[in-house]
C-alpha cells in the first residue's frame, strides 16, 4: 500500500497553477500534501489537510473525486490522473489514527454555541469552533454522532471506525456530546437562548424520504430508502428487490440489498442510463456487483407483486431537442417482492416549526444567506438542511464558511 501510495505520489506534476485545487470545492491544497508526504511530513500533511477540512478522511473514501479534483487534474486529459484520493486516504488516515489532537492550545472563549445536528456540517462546524476555543455542545436525535455518514453510507463504502476516532477528538477538544435529544416541543432555540448560548448551528440534513405518491406505498414489502440504510439488518428481504430511484442512495440500498441475501436487485429508472444521478463511478461498481437496471420505466403504482409502470421514451422534436414522453395508455408489472423508494429526501420541520423568526422556503429548506446567517440573529445554518442534498465536501466548505460567520458575530458580542 505505501509503496503504491508514494509511486502515485511521484507522478504529481506539482503545477504552478494546480487544476486539481480549483476543481476541489474546499480547495485542498493537494500539491503541497504532496510534496511533504515526499519529504517525510506526512503529519504535518494530514494536520494541514484536517485544518482546511476536518473531514478529509471522509471525503478520501466517498467523495466523487472524478468529477472534482482528479477530474480537473492535467494528466487526466490523458485519462491517468494522479489517483490523490488514494493519496489523501493514506495520509488522513494516518493523522486521525495518531489522534494528533491531544489537547486544545486556543485561549478559552467564554462564549457558548449550540450545534443541533452531528452530519457532515455540524462535525466541521464543532471542529472550527472547539478549535478557536469556544465552548461546544452537539445536539444529536440518534444515538452516535455522524449524521448521513453514520446511518446513510453504509460500511462498505465509509468504515464508521472513522467516526469513533472523530468523536473521540471532539470530546478532547472540549466538545459535549447530548444524544438521543430531538428538537420540538421539549428543547427549542429559544430554551437554547434562555440557556446562555450565545449562538446556535443548524445542520439537521435532509431525513424525511420524499414519497413517490403513487398508490400502495404504505403496504408492507414497500420501504423508503433512508430508513433502509439507517439499519438494514432490521428489514427482512425478498428474493426478488426492486429501488425507484437514480442517486447515489439508489446505489447504496441496491448494493446493500445484495449483501443482505437478496437474490436480484434490479434498479428502475424512468429516464435513460446517463441521465442518472449517482456519480459513474458508484454505478460503475453497481453493476460489477450484480445490480441490474431497468431504464424507461415510470411506476405508476406498488402492488403485491411488484410495480406498476408505464414504459417512457424520448422523441425528438423539430427544433432538434428531446422530449421525454409516457405511454401512460400501457401499463405493465415488473414483478418483485420488496420495494424501495429512493427518489430524495426533504428535511424534518422539528427545529423551524418549533422556532420563531426562521425563515424557510416551500420545500422546508432553511434560507440563508451565503454564509449561513439565517433570518434570526445569532442563529446559523448550512448543509443538506440549507441547500438540499449534495456530497460530503460541498457540505464542509459551505460549513467552513458558516462557523467563520459565528465567529465573527460573537466577536461583536
Amino acid at each position: 500500500m505505501a509503496k503504491h501510495i508514494i509511486e502515485e505520489a511521484k507522478r504529481c506534476l506539482q503545477c504552478k497553477n494546480p487544476l486539481c485545487v480549483k476543481g476541489c470545492p474546499i480547495n485542498t491544497s493537494i500539491p503541497t500534501a504532496i510534496a511533504m508526504l515526499l519529504d517525510g511530513a506526512i503529519k504535518d500533511a494530514g494536520e494541514m489537510l484536517f485544518l482546511n477540512n476536518p473531514l478529509s478522511v471522509v471525503c478520501s473514501f466517498i467523495c466523487p473525486h472524478e468529477k472534482f479534483c482528479e477530474g480537473h487534474c492535467i494528466l487526466a486529459k490523458k485519462n491517468n490522473p494522479i489517483q490523490w484520493s488514494n493519496i489523501e486516504q493514506f495520509i488522513s488516515s494516518y493523522y486521525m489514527e495518531q489522534l494528533c489532537i491531544t489537547e486544545n492550545t486556543s485561549p478559552k472563549k467564554n462564549h457558548r454555541v449550540a450545534v443541533i445536528g452531528s452530519g457532515p456540517a455540524g462535525i466541521t462546524v464543532a471542529f472550527i469552533l472547539a478549535l478557536a476555543g469556544y465552548k461546544v455542545t452537539i445536539f444529536e436525535s440518534q444515538d452516535l454522532i455522524g449524521g448521513v455518514m453514520r446511518y446513510g453510507i453504509p460500511e462498505f463504502r465509509l468504515p464508521k471506525d472513522i467516526l469513533e476516532k472523530m468523536t473521540e477528538m471532539l470530546i478532547q477538544l472540549g466538545v459535549k456530546i447530548r444524544p438521543n435529544i430531538t428538537f420540538g416541543p421539549i428543547l427549542s432555540v429559544d430554551t437554547l437562548f434562555d440557556d446562555g448560548y450565545n449562538a446556535v448551528f443548524i445542520g439537521t440534513g435532509v431525513w424525511s424520504p420524499r414519497p413517490l405518491r403513487v398508490p400502495g406505498e404504505s403496504l408492507g414489502h414497500v420501504h423508503y430508502a433512508i430508513n433502509y440504510l439507517k439499519n438494514p439488518s432490521a428489514y427482512q428481504l425478498g428474493k426478488r428487490v426492486a429501488v425507484i430511484g437514480a442517486g447515489n442512495v439508489a446505489m447504496d440500498v441496491a448494493r446493500t440489498a445484495l449483501r443482505k441475501g437478496a437474490k436480484s436487485v434490479s434498479v428502475l429508472y424512468r429516464r435513460g442510463e446517463d441521465e442518472m444521478t449517482a456519480t459513474q463511478f458508484e454505478i460503475d461498481y453497481a453493476k460489477i456487483e450484480g445490480v441490474n437496471f431497468e431504464f424507461f420505466k415510470s411506476p405508476t403504482a406498488l402492488t403485491d407483486d411488484g410495480i406498476m409502470y408505464n414504459p417512457t421514451e424520448y422523441i425528438l422534436k423539430e427544433d432538434g431537442t428531446k422530449e421525454l414522453i409516457v405511454h401512460d395508455d400501457i401499463q405493465e408489472l415488473f414483478e418483485c417482492d420488496t420495494i424501495f423508494i429512493a427518489v430524495s429526501q426533504i428535511p424534518h420541520s422539528n427545529v423551524t416549526a418549533n422556532t420563531k423568526d426562521i425563515k424557510v422556503g416551500n420545500t422546508g429548506l432553511i434560507i440563508t444567506d451565503i454564509e449561513g446567517r439565517t433570518s434570526r440573529t445569532g442563529v446559523f445554518a448550512s448543509g443538506d438542511a440549507v441547500t438540499g442534498a449534495k456530497t460530503v465536501v460541498e457540505a464542509a466548505e459551505f460549513a467552513k464558511k458558516s462557523a467563520e460567520a459565528i465567529m465573527q458575530y460573537l466577536d461583536k458580542l
